[in-house]
C-alpha cells in the first residue's frame, strides 16, 4: 500500500465502537418505554379498553418506524432551513456506513435509530388523552399526519445544530422536554377540545382496571429513560452520567412530591400517585438533566411532582376530557422542566448557559419561555385541525353505544380477559359442592 494512503488512514477519523454500543443500547431501552407506556396507560383504563390501548402504542411503533425511514429522518435532522430539513436523507439515502457521525464519532445510523424510538414514544403518548373512544383506522390516519407535520419539524427546530431555529437561539432541551413533551402534551389537549367526551366524564368514576399493570409500566418507564436522557448526550462519558444520575434524583423526588400533595390533599398515599408522580419526574428531568446539579434535579422534581399532581385536577374545572392526564403530567411536567433550566443551569455540566440562581441572570430563563410557547402553540392548533378534520371525516371516535359495550370488542375482536373458564370452573366447583350433602339431609345454602 502506498505510504500516502497509509498516513491518511491512519490520520482519518475512525467509530468509537465503545460510544456506538453504548447508543445502540441506549436506542433499545427507549423502544421498551413504549410498551412500558403500553402497560401504563392499560392498566388505568377500564377492563374493556385495555387492548385498545395498547395496540395505540403498538401501532405508533409499526407506523413511525416507516415514516421515519422514508423521510421523517431526513425532515428532523438534514441542514434544510430553520424549520424544515431538506430531503437529502429521504429513504436513508446518501448516508454513509462508516464515516464518523458528531462529537463522539459515532456511525450516523446509530443516532437515526436513537432519534427513532424518540419518534416512536411522542405519538403514543398522546393515547392516553384519547383512551376509551377513539377508532384505530382514525388513530393510525392521526399519528402519520401528526408526526409529519408536527413532530418532525419541531424535533428539527430543537435538536438540528446547523440551522433550527431554537437550538441556534440557544434554547435548551437536552432530551425532550419541548420536542417530545410539551409537544405530545399539546397535540393531547388539542385533540380533546375537539372530538367528544368519554360517556359519563365527570359522572363514572373511571377507576383503573389493574394497578399492578400501572406499576409494571411505570417501572419499564423508568429503566428504559436511563437510556433516552443518558443516550441523549450522543456518547458515555461524565456529561452522560451526570444525566443519569439527575434522571434517577428528580424522579425520586417526583415520587415523593407527589405523595405528599396527595396525602395531604386525599389523605391517602396511592400506588397510582406513585407510578404517576415517577413519570412527572421523568418528564420533569428530561430537558433539564445535561443543565442542572443533582440537587438542582432535587428542586426540580419536588416542583413537578407537587405541580403535576395539582394539574391533573384541572381537567374537571375547565372541562375537558384528558382521559389518562397526559395534558397535566406530560405538558405541565414539560414545561416546568424547561422552564426550570432558567433558573437551575449551572453552566458546567452539558451546556454552557447559567440559569438565574447562578449568575446567568434572566437570559436563559427568557429563551426557555420562547421555546415552551412556540412548541406548545404550534402543537396545539395544528393538532386540533388534525383532529378536527379526521373527525369531520371518518370519525375519530366510536359510537357511544360501542365505548358503552366495550371498545375492545368491537375494534379488535377480541377482550383482555377471558372469564368464561373462570365462570365454568366456579360452576364446578359449586355443583362438586352440592353434590357432597351432609348426611343429614338439610339443605346447605349457597
Amino acid at each position: 500500500m502506498p505510504e500516502g494512503i497509509l498516513t491518511l488512514a491512519a490520520a482519518a477519523p475512525k467509530i468509537d465502537t465503545g460510544n456506538t454500543a453504548f447508543m445502540l443500547l441506549s436506542a433499545a431501552l427507549v423502544l421498551l418505554m413504549t410498551p412500558g407506556l403500553a402497560f401504563f396507560y392499560g392498566g388505568m383504563v377500564r377492563v374493556k379498553s385495555v387492548l385498545n390501548m395498547l395496540m395505540m402504542s403498538f401501532i405508533s411503533i409499526a407506523i413511525i418506524t416507516i415514516l421515519w425511514t422514508l423521510y421523517g429522518f431526513s425532515i428532523a435532522f438534514d441542514t434544510g432551513n430553520g424549520f424544515l430539513g431538506g430531503f437529502d436523507w429521504v429513504g436513508m439515502r446518501n448516508i454513509g456506513l462508516t464515516e464518523p457521525f458528531a462529537t463522539f464519532n459515532i456511525p450516523i445510523y446509530a443516532f437515526a435509530v436513537f432519534q427513532l424510538m424518540f419518534a416512536i414514544i411522542t405519538p403514543a403518548l398522546i393515547s392516553g388523552a384519547l383512551a376509551d373512544r377513539v377508532k384505530i383506522v382514525a388513530w393510525s390516519v392521526y399519528i402519520a399526519l401528526w408526526a409529519t407535520l408536527v413532530y418532525f419539524p419541531v424535533a428539527h427546530w430543537v435538536w438540528e445544530p446547523n440551522t433550527g431555529w431554537l437550538f441556534k437561539l440557544g434554547v435548551i432541551d437536552f432530551a425532550g422536554g419541548t420536542a417530545v413533551h410539551i409537544n405530545a402534551g399539546a397535540a393531547a389537549l388539542g385533540a380533546i377540545l375537539v372530538i367528544r367526551k368519554r360517556v359519563g366524564f365527570k359522572k363514572d368514576p373511571f377507576r383503573p382496571h389493574n394497578l399492578p399493570l400501572v406499576m409494571l409500566g411505570a417501572g419499564l418507564l423508568w429503566f428504559g429513560w436511563f437510556g433516552f436522557n443518558a443516550g441523549s448526550w450522543l456518547g458515555a462519558d461524565g456529561v452522560s452520567a451526570v444525566a443519569f444520575t439527575n434522571t434517577q434524583v428528580a424522579t425520586a423526588a417526583a415520587l415523593l412530591g407527589w405523595l405528599g400533595y396527595e396525602r395531604i390533599k386525599h389523605g391517602a398515599f396511592t400506588t397510582l400517585g406513585a407510578a404517576s408522580g415517577a413519570v412527572a419526574g421523568l418528564v420533569a428531568i428530561t430537558p433539564a438533566c445535561g443543565s442542572v446539579s443533582p440537587l438542582g434535579a432535587i428542586a426540580v422534581g419536588l416542583i413537578a411532582g407537587v405541580g403535576c399532581a395539582a394539574a391533573v385536577g384541572l381537567k374537571y374545572r375547565f372541562g375537558y376530557d384528558d382521559s389518562l392526564d397526559v395534558v397535566g403530567v406530560h405538558m405541565v411536567g414539560g414545561i416546568i422542566g424547561s422552564l426550570l433550566i432558567g433558573l437551575f443551569a449551572t453552566g458546567g455540566v452539558g451546556q454552557t448557559a447559567k440559569g438565574l440562581f447562578y449568575g446567568g441572570g434572566l437570559h436563559q430563563l427568557g429563551l426557555q419561555f420562547v421555546g415552551v410557547g412556540a412548541v406548545l402553540g404550534y402543537s396545539l392548533v395544528v393538532s386540533a385541525i388534525l383532529a378536527f378534520l379526521i373527525d369531520k371525516t371518518i370519525g375519530f371516535t366510536v359510537d357511544e353505544d360501542v365505548e358503552v359495550a366495550g371498545i375492545d370488542q368491537a375494534e379488535h375482536a377480541e377482550t383482555a380477559y377471558d372469564y368464561a373458564g373462570v365462570g365454568s370452573a366456579a360452576r364446578l366447583a359449586s355443583s362438586s359442592d352440592s353434590s357432597e350433602a351432609p348426611a343429614s339431609g338439610k339443605k346447605v345454602d349457597a
